[in-house]
């Protein structure tokens, strides 16, 4: 009886420093899970999914206010990188310059980003009707007479209405930010991150911006 006893004992011992091995990971990071296994279709055999399958049974699909977003804000970043483009030839200020720069590079990225996104889901790169109207009637966008009237500007002026147009075109930027949100939109994890990513980068460079304008009307 005291053997049996002991068996039992081990026998439990033994279940339960498996069962512990099976609900910890070795470390604080969060339980793991077993693999993921699709169901075949009749006749066909089972899958195994592999980490980034199984995530994305669950995550949310893009939606069109996603596609017009990509799609505008496309149109949004062309015009500030013509904006920029300007910059070098119309004026020395170093700061103006290295703000311009940091703009042209983070936007070309964006702009990659949102055309690759875009092809990946078999979605035009721009919508024909926007296309047509040349985007103006989006938030922040110049008009053709602040369009002209920086062009032709140098020197101080170029720099102020520089400060001036561009925080007006950051600040129309966060705008459709705001509509994607209003919208029910960015729910798809990609396109979230990168909405909240122009939320926040475009917030800081308009609060830049701002000192630097205090600081040339003061």
């Amino acid at each position: 009886m005291a053997a049996s006893a002991r068996s039992f004992g081990a026998a439990a011992a033994l279940l339960l420093a498996l069962g512990l091995t099976g609900c910890t990971t070795g470390d604080d990071s969060p339980e793991s899970t077993g693999p993921v296994v699709q169901l075949g279709a009749p006749g066909e055999e089972n899958r195994t999914l592999s980490p980034d399958e199984a995530a994305a049974l669950d995550s949310p699909t893009h939606s069109e206010a996603d596609v017009e977003f990509m799609q505008m804000m496309i149109l949004h970043h062309d015009q500030a990188l013509t904006m920029t483009g300007w910059v070098d030839e119309r004026t020395t200020d170093r700061d103006i310059r290295l703000l311009a720069e940091r703009m042209r590079i983070s936007q070309e990225d964006e702009m990659d980003f949102m055309a690759g996104w875009l092809r990946d889901r078999g979605t035009p790169l721009r919508d024909e009707h926007a296309a047509h109207g040349g985007g103006q009637d989006m938030p922040g966008m110049l008009t053709d007479e602040q369009f002209d009237r920086l062009e032709a500007a140098g020197g101080e002026e170029f720099e102020r209405l520089f400060l001036e147009y561009m925080i007006q075109h950051h600040s129309g930027a966060l705008e459709m930010v705001a509509d994607l949100w209003a919208s029910y939109g960015g729910q798809e994890p990609a396109i979230g991150q990168f909405a909240r990513h122009v939320e926040g980068d475009q917030g800081i460079e308009i609060t830049r911006m701002q000192e630097m304008l205090a600081e040339r009307t003061s």
